[in-house]
């Protein structure tokens, strides 16, 4: 093998192939289409043959190009094999590691969880930054995002974390001033505390399938920390995760409420790009962190 043909040249041909195009192997690999290109043609330039035919409509591989394509996937496998060998082979894991995860979890229960495995490994140093937007994890520079809910990017490896249920829940105040509800048609003429990124957040289980309520709206607001609090100050109903509410429900300032039918449960990810080249740093997060949560978490105990 050419000594200046890199494991990043590579992985770009192999993407690059796999995906289909430069731009979307760019997507996958989490840099610049233009860094992709480059990355090819000193690819080509170090075996000195051209592997890809490139046009503006499509891209194809070259007779060279075929017969590279499964030593190049054997080159990266068995060079991600050897990372995974030579880190468990050393007594602690260190490095950068930087994650995204939302404010309220992070601050409720992701903070205090991460603090038994930073003293686990004291070497990896943690970059934790908490924001409610939708985090892309490859193209936003993070090694992992948490994420409450479904993973249906396929280019991300979804680790489940935790479980939660959800309920609906309001403050004594507003219930003796609005009425409980008990039933789901009941709950379209009270005022609804909702997530903004989420017009079908209000799904029960019905029949086999999911029925979605629309409350009234008196907030919409995109943390949950928010939608807690402003249900406790009497402004509506709120559905949320019971590891939002616990602590409410347990000293009263919450109650919850039952319409004789489940509220969609909650999940939590950690998702990471495929190619990401900390895999054994996020292993043991994932299991500290789910050791940290419990099963079933704490929160629902």
């Amino acid at each position: 093998m050419p000594n200046d043909m890199k494991l990043q040249g590579l992985a770009a041909f192999v993407a690059a192939v796999e995906e289909g195009s430069v731009s979307a192997a760019a997507r996958r690999l989490g840099c610049s289409k233009s860094v992709i290109s480059e990355r090819l043609v000193d690819l080509e330039h170090a075996l000195g043959t051209r592997l890809l035919q490139r046009s503006t409509r499509r891209m194809s591989l070259t007779a060279d190009g075929e017969s590279f394509l499964p030593r190049a996937r054997r080159i990266l496998g068995e060079a991600k094999e050897a990372l995974v060998e030579l880190t468990d082979r050393r007594s602690s894991l260190a490095g950068p590691l930087r994650i995204s995860a939302p404010v309220s979890f992070g601050v409720l229960h992701l903070g205090p969880a991460l603090y038994a495995f930073l003293a686990q490994h004291p070497g990896i140093q943690l970059s934790l930054e908490l924001d409610d937007r939708f985090v892309e994890a490859a193209a936003d520079g993070f090694d992992a995002v948490l994420r409450h809910g479904p993973v249906i990017d396929s280019r991300l490896v979804a680790k489940r974390l935790a479980t939660s249920r959800r309920v609906l829940v309001a403050s004594p105040e507003y219930l003796a001033r609005e009425g409980k509800p008990t039933s789901l048609d009941e709950l379209r003429r009270h005022n609804g505390i909702l997530y903004i990124n989420r017009e079908t957040d209000w799904r029960f289980a019905v029949d086999g399938g999911w029925l979605v309520v629309h409350p009234q709206a008196s907030l919409r607001v995109n943390n949950g920390m928010v939608m807690r609090d402003a249900a406790v100050a009497g402004l509506g109903l709120t559905l949320l995760p019971t590891f939002f509410v616990r602590n409410e429900l347990d000293s009263g300032a919450l109650e919850p409420i039952d319409v004789g039918v489940e509220a969609e449960g909650a999940e939590l990810f950690l998702a990471y790009p495929r190619e990401g080249a900390v895999q054994a740093k996020l292993a043991a997060l994932v299991d500290s962190l789910r050791r940290s949560f419990g099963g079933p978490p704490y929160w629902d105990n």
